[in-house]
């Protein structure tokens, strides 16, 4: 599904995703009820679609997992803003993508 960038709602998940503070962040469920809305699959989307600018590592997983995909890039930015992590599931895991965020300490609401 192609989102139209002059969407109100693409504009709203990307302006919330910008409000989000350093070392902390919103499961993309969180950021769809933020917006009165129930689409978290709709802001993952949008994230994929017109996320490159804005802290995407931010919006994560419901169980506290980075965005599928980018779990070596999220880390660093993790590391970098001290976002409080747990250590993943799995010894077959690599280690770049064994740890989930700690959802308990991280998650934002505005």
């Amino acid at each position: 599904m192609r989102l139209n960038p002059a969407s109100p709602f693409v504009a709203a998940v990307l302006e919330i995703v910008e409000s989000i503070p350093a070392g902390q962040v919103m499961t993309y469920g969180d950021v769809a009820a933020t917006l009165g809305s129930r689409a978290a699959r709709v802001v993952g989307q949008t994230m994929a679609q017109f996320g490159a600018d804005a802290p995407w590592w931010r919006v994560i997983r419901a169980g506290g997992l980075p965005p599928t995909g980018h779990e070596a890039r999220a880390l660093a930015h993790y590391r970098a803003e001290q976002t409080p992590l747990l250590p993943g599931a799995g010894p077959d895991t690599e280690p770049d993508t064994a740890y989930r965020i700690d959802l308990s300490r991280a998650r934002w609401r505005p």
